[in-house]
Formats: structure tokens, sequence, C-alpha cells
């Protein structure tokens, strides 16, 4: 069994920041790329940022400069920096993981549930 459960998410004002977390816990052997998915009402879920294991990451062109992506390898652990949020950037955002489990072959992607992100004034 593997768990992916997020933190930080929340009501910020537009220009404000906000910092998300997703730990990875259970039966893993390795974690190849963790990253981040969000999901506005009526719109499909896009790739929002990923680090790959060698720590290389990829953002959406709507968040580059704003949002930064990190991980911490020893805590199986990915963080999403948000800076000068927008209206738009409201979303659930899920964070996903591409790795192997013990005892399996082949990679897999696991989720979490979601973090609510809701940037008001």
């Amino acid at each position: 069994q593997v768990q992916l459960v997020e933190s930080g998410g929340g009501l910020v004002q537009p220009g404000g920041s906000l910092r998300l977390s997703c730990e990875a816990s259970g039966n893993i052997f390795i974690i190849y790329t963790m990253g981040w998915y969000r999901q506005a009402p009526g719109k499909q879920r896009e790739l929002v940022a990923s680090v790959t294991s060698a720590h290389t990451t990829n953002y959406a062109d709507s968040v580059k400069g704003r949002f930064t992506a990190s991980r911490d390898d020893a805590k199986n652990t990915v963080y999403l920096q948000m800076n000068s949020l927008k209206p738009d950037d409201t979303a659930e955002y899920y964070c996903y993981a591409y790795m192997i489990q013990n005892g399996r072959i082949g990679p897999a992607d696991f989720w979490g549930q979601g973090t609510q992100v809701t940037v008001s004034s």
C-alpha cells in the first residue's frame, strides 16, 4: 500500500502565497517523479509542476516564475511554493508520484486525495 498525503491548501488573497506539501509513505522501493496537478471546476486536470529524481523541474507556462516545486528524497516529500497567486490559480491541487513499489517490477502512478486552493479577495 502507498499513501500520498497533501497539506497546505486554503484561502488566500490575490498576490499572496501558499506552500503545499505531499508526503508519500508505505511500500515504496523508488520514486522517479513527483509533482502536482490541478483541476478547476468545469476544466480538465492540468499538470502544474513536476520534479524528477534528478531534481529537474518542469512547469506549466501559466505558473512559471511564480511557483517553485522541490522535493526532499529523505522524506519522500514534494513541495509546491506558490507566490503571486491569482484567482485563476483556484483549483483542487493533487500530488502524484511515479514509483516502483517493493516486490513489483513496473512503475505506476499514485495520487493524493487533493487539497483545495482558493484565491479570492
